[in-house]
């Protein structure tokens, strides 16, 4: 399927956005070591935590999680406690090809049970869960933030609790705090002892009810909206979001000041939802440059954006993009020269962008690789082409899966040509 998109004339909109699939999916996984029947409200309606939800409610042998990364990682850990139960936890081809063994190395040395069923370090896996002790782990601190997660959520959970010391550069620490936070939310004992290492005791989670906050992450793409637009008095509404949330990707909203959104928050009262309005300050940087380290979910977004307002950039910190749903580098790369711009990589982990063009293509329709991001980052592209088109759309179900119906309902023409 692909659908062609027609930007509208204005743009003056209220949008509510998905829940945080962040959030959400955390707040599972604690809920289910909780062992609490009553699930949080407002969860994300994302592929990502369906797949979750129904693991949970079902428990079957063969948990096919699909192309879900996070619930990868964090079942992998999860199903390792379950006493007396034994599961295969599989996914998409993609998913068969990305790495698990430093996740699985370590739930190893904790006493878990875990058999690779194909390749040596990657799934499928056969767990057999049963009772871990914890104890002092190592684990390199530049790996995917999820797999730190997976370990520190089941924390609370092990006899001897946790002390986990990260070795190295630690990337994407705001995920791992979050991650923390949460933990604190549902009763757990766990924080930094040190700037590299984290303690978790044995303090189990308690029963609570949970609100799950929107996703700022879904924001980001209507800020891309409000930066391209040429419309002076444009506004966008985002209803759902908090002032000091602890989602890594609410610095959003200090990235895009630079490229000439104004985000104004209609209460700033601490973990109360509100409406966030974007609207344009008319200041723009000439060159951005920023490290994603903490934030590799907005890389997409900032590089088509840059790219439409001219904005020559070089962004670091995105080691992690090569084993996403796709390797984002080469993605982004190979989409942006579609549109006539030339990106550079440098050392797996930079991407910049000088002002080189070349030749667009006539008819551009940009590839997905069964990557939400890909999608989501370039539609707004839109704004300063006539149309675009979006190959396999429906990719946006693994975390935004309104956007289409959200696009339509502010004025864009979304076509769907077979």
């Amino acid at each position: 399927m692909q659908y062609e998109i027609t930007a509208p004339k204005s743009l003056n909109m209220t949008v509510k956005l998905p829940a945080s699939k962040s959030i959400s999916n955390r707040a599972l996984i604690i809920n289910a070591l909780a062992d609490n029947d009553s699930l949080p409200e407002n969860l994300s309606d994302c592929d990502d935590t369906e797949v979750i939800v129904q693991a949970l409610k079902e428990a079957p042998y063969e948990i096919n999680i699909k192309a879900a990364g996070t619930a990868m990682r964090f079942m992998t850990a999860y199903l390792s406690t379950r006493l007396n139960e034994e599961h295969v936890l599989t996914g998409t081809e993609r998913m068969k090809h990305r790495p698990i063994h430093i996740l699985v190395d370590a739930l190893r040395l904790l006493g878990a049970d875990i058999e690779y069923m194909g390749e040596e370090g990657f799934p499928p896996l056969l767990i057999k869960g049963r009772k871990l002790a914890g104890g002092r782990l190592e684990v390199p601190g530049n790996v995917s933030s999820q797999f730190i997660s997976a370990l520190l959520l089941i924390g609370p959970c092990l006899s001897n609790g946790l002390s986990l010391r990260l070795t190295g550069d630690i990337i994407s620490r705001p995920y791992i705090d979050l991650t923390l936070w949460m933990m604190r939310e549902f009763g757990a004992n766990a924080d930094w002892s040190a700037f590299d290492t984290i303690t978790v005791t044995g303090t189990p989670y308690r029963q609570r009810s949970y609100y799950i906050e929107n996703d700022w992450s879904a924001a980001s793409y209507w800020y891309e909206m409000m930066a391209l637009t040429r419309q002076e008095d444009a506004e966008i509404r985002l209803e759902g979001l908090m002032d000091g949330s602890k989602q890594g990707d609410s610095s959003v909203r200090y990235i895009f000041s630079l490229l000439g959104v104004k985000t104004t928050f209609a209460t700033t009262q601490e973990g109360v939802p509100t409406t966030v309005t974007l609207s344009h300050s008319g200041r723009c940087v000439p060159r951005l440059e920023y490290d994603f380290v903490n934030s590799p979910d907005l890389a997409q977004t900032f590089v088509v954006c840059c790219c439409m307002l001219g904005v020559p950039f070089h962004f670091h910190g995105l080691s992690t993009l090569k084993i996403k749903e796709t390797d984002r580098i080469e993605a982004l790369k190979t989409e942006a020269r579609k549109l006539g711009f030339v990106i550079h990589d440098k050392n797996n982990s930079e991407l910049i962008w000088d002002g080189e063009r070349c030749e667009p293509q006539a008819e551009v329709a940009i590839d997905t690789y069964e990557d939400h991001r890909m999608a989501l980052a370039f539609a707004p592209a839109v704004f300063r082409l006539n149309h675009l088109l979006i190959n396999n759309p429906a990719v946006v179900s693994k975390s935004y899966p309104q956007f289409w119906n959200d696009l339509r309902t502010a004025g864009f023409q979304v076509k769907s040509e077979e």
